[in-house]
């Protein structure tokens, strides 16, 4: 296998365009702009060599004299009454709740500043997703409203109460509807709320409805088996799995649990079991599921509804029409799919992502004759993270048009951006007398609010969570309201005319439903943060329908798709559906696919592009069927199915914030309805336009000039031998050494990267950054290679070569376009961060000894020693330092909200905030390393396996980053590394890194 592949990050790489070759050459793309340390005025002063003296000089004067001068002293006030709960310099953690996920939240003096999964829920959830990690830097958004208003004006509490009131004491006279339009609601205690309110007033409804839709699961499982939820998948329990076009690692339903799931059966723990699960996926775009697939076929969206015929077929011996003869290869793998999925009965599954009814009908009739049900797929423990019905809001809008609906209420949820027909919306809202939104910010619907009357973030609410059937998780503020914000439940009970606090009505609501015969206090489920009774046994399903008709529905669907360019819609890792659009970190973390940040584009085949006359920074027009039209940028993406392009919702936000706002295109209102349902995929035209734009895009920064870092291999090979591709066999290249072995007697710290279980996610990046301080520096500098993120997760694109022989000798720029397949790309991700070589040659070069090892195996920096020569990045062999180019905290060039005093309280203190012209790299968290060794030694107890972890480690849903001590024979970390698919990377250059990588191990079909 290591013979006929080659790995490369992007196309630039592949066809060694002159650009690349040139900024590949140096390690910084510009000089080291001298005149931004004398001058704030920016690039476009210059600084003579006279002044620069001068300059100099005078610094020097200064210093001599501010020496001889007194300093002034500020003397720091102490608690007058400390809290009991808080020592400064200890972090306090309060369990909560986001999304249903029971997690930790680190305070420091009062100041919420880091989320992480729920250790006691390990079980459930283990790691967050991007979003949680940076959920903590909506808290301090400058851009939320700092108290209620009416009509644009700020109005108090009591006024807006009294207006809402009357309001809806005069719709209950007059018989008219009140609705409250929510995203999914599974909070007991605010459906509970909710419940009081209809009680006042009899004609208010809960109105459900989701940005993304899975209304079609819904239907089609009441329509089959009676039971109108989405199930809970179990992708742990099974074997094969089969997707077509779900991104279920990524965005689709429940990912960070559904990768605990998926790696479960194939991380290092499984493999040394001989066992490895096997993923075929079907998708348009390359999703993160489609590049941790073992098998991955391209497909049209009008194609996808075709495979599950072929898979159905195939399983069941019938023959309904609507093959996948357009498709030789994906007719070739579904037949192969298929007997694997027959061979695995009981242990496979197939997941569909379309929201179309009739494929999720066909798809159940698939898993029923898999036994999958009560086995891989539990309908009695069910979903309910996405309740939303389509139809449900359709009902409303017809209702508002009638002028049937006098108030409204609009509950985290934003229509008039994010509903494909925004104009019949805003139509229809123009009918209805009073509407109030809950909304946080003056955003896209609640601009056209009467009254805004800003909810709590959620680290200042009570509240609770119920996301899965038995599992209740509590939301417990972490912080006094920043603002002059109500809880929208309180409002609720407030104008039913309830005088309690909604603290008491949560706690009355759990002491009386949830933990009735529990035995549990409402004390403990505080500490604990969840009650879960435990999973109930799953039974089987009989399905109850036809297959024929579903099939014959998807057959007239997809001829009305198959027609001009076929656009599909999805959700980026980063930005979901848009609702954190003003979020900072999450722009600027690189998509997983693609490497972008700060925008959304038009990702296609570059086969597709040439065909179209289009090349990569081209912007094109985008024109759907309903003549909505949007310019973007192209990307050329390897893997897009031919014929189609992908673009991500969530962006083109107009009231979101200072850093959200007009960040890319929305997208929302190609999406279109069929069957009453949500559709994201639709038809368009597609032109070249005369402009052109540069993406800020990191998939080639700190290239590493084709180096073999990437290592892999078959499972099939490796049942063979489990060391095949590690590069383990065989005499080692001779190695000197010009240092003494220095000996660590006490801790050796140490990292251990699966590769099998790293999805490429990227929620170890945000959780880096928020830990460590590092700061956002927006598009221009990433366009630059100027991103400061100290750790970076990798993508290699291959792919088998048949036209010639690739060697790892073999340049890339000499492959020719006809002999690279570039549809049918594999793909690796890698976690790249400092590898704290124990020779590491940043220490060498170094002449201030800023950067030294410990005596723990760790590579410091000391930041006031740093006067920023670079040696040390040039010196990198694995590019993992970054420099500080400005003083991207107070610099008014970099003002995306992050840069003032209110939103800086989400900095870690324990974390100095670097300066500008200093060095910085992964520290491997020494603070959390100080830290856990003062706790261990306050509880006069040895420190043990597990009481540290690195933010990365523990922001991951896989437990792919494994940290610990290896001189601790009993630790993971120490277990993992003696693995024998354990390697290093670039090991030949004797700097011996403490980072070592597990081979990536594929589940191919065999020949």
């Amino acid at each position: 296998m290591d013979s006929n592949k080659k790995y490369w990050k992007g196309l630039e790489e592949l066809k060694q365009t002159p650009a690349f070759v040139k900024n590949s050459k140096s390690e910084f793309a510009e000089p080291l702009p001298i005149e931004n340390v004398l001058n704030e005025a920016g690039l476009s002063t210059k600084t003579p060599r006279r002044d620069f003296l001068k300059a100099l000089g005078f610094g020097l004067g200064a210093v001599s004299l501010a020496a001889c001068q007194s300093t002034p002293v500020h003397k720091s006030i102490p608690y007058l009454i400390k809290p009991e709960e808080i020592t400064p310099g200890i972090p306090n953690y309060y369990a909560s709740s986001y999304n249903g996920q029971s997690i930790l939240v680190k305070t420091r003096e009062g100041r919420p500043i880091l989320i992480e999964a729920n250790p006691a829920a390990k079980g459930l959830n283990c790691g967050t997703d991007a979003a949680t990690q940076a959920s903590v830097l909506d808290l301090y958004d400058m851009s939320k409203l700092k108290g209620p208003q009416a009509g644009g004006k700020k109005i108090d509490w009591e006024e807006l109460d009294q207006q809402v009131i009357a309001a809806l004491n005069a719709a209950n006279a007059a018989g008219k509807q009140i609705r409250i339009v929510a995203s999914t609601v599974n909070s007991p205690s605010t459906i509970a709320a909710i419940a009081t309110l209809s009680a006042k007033y009899p004609t208010t409804k809960l109105v459900e409805v989701d940005a993304v839709s899975y209304a079609g699961i819904i239907k089609a499982n009441e329509a089959n088996f009676g039971k109108a939820v989405i199930p809970h998948y179990r992708f742990d329990k099974a074997d094969v799995i089969v997707s077509v076009g779900a991104d279920f690692i990524g965005t689709w339903l429940a990912g960070e649990e559904y990768t605990q799931q998926f790696i479960a059966n194939r991380d290092y723990k499984s493999l040394e079991k001989g066992k490895m699960s096997r993923l075929i996926q079907f998708e348009t775009g390359l999703s993160l599921t489609g590049s941790n697939a073992d098998a991955r076929v391209p497909v049209k969206p009008s194609e996808e509804g075709a495979v599950l015929i072929a898979l159905y077929n195939a399983i069941t011996g019938n023959t309904l029409p609507g093959g996948l003869a357009s498709n030789p290869k994906a007719e070739k793998v579904a037949a192969l799919a298929a007997k694997e999925l027959v061979n695995a009965k009981g242990r496979a599954v197939v997941v569909a992502g379309s929201n179309d009814v009739s494929m999720q009908i066909l798809t159940n009739a698939i898993n029923a004759a898999l036994d999958s049900y009560g086995n891989t797929i539990d309908l009695d423990n069910a979903s309910y993270q996405y309740k939303g019905n389509d139809t449900d809001f359709a009902a409303f809008l017809r209702e508002a048009n009638a002028g049937e609906v006098d108030v409204a209420f609009f509950l985290n949820t934003n229509p008039v951006y994010d509903y494909p027909e925004s104009k019949a919306l805003e139509d229809a809202l123009g009918n209805i007398k009073l509407k109030v939104s809950f909304a946080d910010r003056e955003d896209e619907t609640a601009s056209l609010a009467n009254i805004i009357a800003p909810n709590h973030n959620y680290l200042e609410s009570w509240g609770d969570g119920n996301a899965l059937t038995g599992y209740y998780t509590i939301v417990q503020p972490t912080i006094n309201p920043v603002f002059n914000t109500r809880q929208a439940e309180q409002s609720l009970l407030v104008w039913s005319g309830e005088d309690i606090s909604y603290h008491d009505f949560v706690k009355n609501y759990w002491e009386s439903n949830i933990l009735a015969d529990t035995g549990r206090t409402w004390n403990e489920v505080l500490q604990t943060g969840f009650q879960y009774a435990g999973e109930q046994p799953a039974t089987a399903y009989t399905f109850n329908g036809s297959a024929a008709d579903a099939a014959s529905e998807i057959v007239n669907n997809s001829k009305a798709l198959a027609k001009d360019v076929e656009v599909h819609l999805y959700q980026s890792i980063a930005l979901r559906d848009g609702k954190q659009g003003n979020n900072a970190y999450l722009h600027e973390l690189p998509d997983p696919i693609s490497k972008v940040t700060w925008d959304n584009y038009v990702a296609i085949s570059p086969a597709f592009a040439k065909s179209l006359g289009i090349s990569e920074h081209d912007v094109v027009k985008v024109t759907g069927e309903n003549g909505y039209a949007v310019e973007l940028p192209v990307l050329l993406q390897p893997g897009q199915a031919n014929g189609t392009v992908s673009i991500a919702i969530g962006y083109g936000r107009t009231k979101a914030g200072k850093a959200g706002d007009n960040v890319g295109k929305n997208v929302y209102p190609f999406a279109r309805f069929v069957n009453n349902t949500l559709q994201f995929t639709t038809t368009a035209k597609v032109e070249k336009t005369s402009g052109t734009y540069e993406l800020a895009q990191t998939q080639t920064h700190h290239t590493i000039e084709g180096r073999n870092v990437v290592r892999e291999t078959t499972f099939k090979d490796y049942l063979k031998d489990p060391a095949h591709g590690s590069g383990n066999h065989g005499e080692k290249h001779k190695t000197y050494d010009l240092w003494n072995k220095y000996e660590s007697p006490g801790h050796k710290w140490v990292l251990a990267i699966d590769l099998n279980a790293c999805t490429g996610c990227g929620s170890c990046i945000v959780a880096c950054n928020i830990e460590n301080n590092i700061p956002v520096v927006g598009r221009d500098e990433v366009r630059r290679r100027r991103e400061m993120h100290w750790m970076r997760v990798d993508r290699y694109y291959s792919f088998e070569h048949d036209g010639e022989q690739v060697t790892k000798e073999k340049e890339l720029g000499k492959l020719s376009d006809e002999n690279v397949d570039l549809d049918n790309v594999t793909v690796v991700h890698q976690p790249m961060m400092c590898q704290h070589c124990d020779h590491a040659p940043c220490e060498t070069v170094c002449p201030v000894l800023a950067t030294v090892h410990s005596s723990e195996g760790l590579n410091h920096m000391a930041y006031n020693r740093c006067f920023g020569t670079r040696y040390c990045a040039n010196n990198c062999p694995y590019k993992v330092r970054r420099f500080n180019w400005f003083n991207y905290w107070n610099d008014s060039r970099f003002d995306n909200y992050l840069n003032n005093e209110f939103t800086q309280l989400v900095l870690n203190p324990d974390v100095t905030s670097r300066s500008r012209g200093v060095m910085e790299k992964c520290s491997m968290c020494i603070q959390r390393i100080q830290a856990g060794k003062l706790k261990a030694k306050m509880e006069k107890r040895p420190l043990k396996d597990g009481d540290i972890t690195m933010a990365c480690g523990s922001a991951c849903s896989a437990n792919a980053i494994i940290f610990g001590d290896l001189n601790d024979p009993n630790s993971e970390v120490s277990k993992a590394l003696k693995s024998e698919r354990v390697y290093y990377v670039l090991e030949e250059i004797n700097v011996q890194p403490n980072v070592g990588y597990m081979t990536k191990v594929r589940n191919t079909f065999e020949a």
